[in-house]
């Protein structure tokens, strides 16, 4: 998982919102959650690299 996070504000209609949000509950996952997973789905379907990893991350391999 990544080790730092970054604000992303969307505007959306509220009636949409509500409908996301409570599409979210039923489904026992928070929307910041859901918006992530979308986030990553995106990326991979684009072929968008990106490393979650910080570049001062140390190895276990020796």
């Amino acid at each position: 998982m990544e080790s730092k996070t970054a604000r992303l504000t969307v505007l959306i209609d509220p009636i949409k919102k509500k409908a996301f949000e409570e599409l979210c509950a039923a489904q026992d996952l928070t929307p910041s959650q859901v918006v992530r997973q979308l986030v990553r789905d995106y990326l991979d379907t684009h072929g968008a690299s990106y490393s979650t990893k910080s570049k001062y991350a140390t190895s276990n391999k020796s």
